[in-house]
């Protein structure tokens, strides 16, 4: 799932969000954000739902199973 760490960054930079900002949005702590993107922690699915609905992307586009 390392490719979704890379997605879930670009998106929330391209929306000018920092990980705080998005950790309130989708009700996570930003140590979630942040291990998310380091690729050291993997979301659960209701996360996963969260973050494709907030961004407007599928879940394959967010682990890299489409571009």
């Amino acid at each position: 799932m390392n490719k979704f760490k890379d997605n879930l960054k670009l998106l929330r930079q391209e929306k000018n969000l920092g990980q705080i900002e998005l950790a309130k949005i989708l009700g996570v702590s930003k140590g979630i954000i942040s291990l998310w993107e380091n690729g050291l922690r993997e979301p659960t699915l209701s996360n996963l739902i969260a973050i494709s609905k907030y961004f407007k992307v599928s879940i394959d586009y967010l682990v890299g199973l489409e571009d």
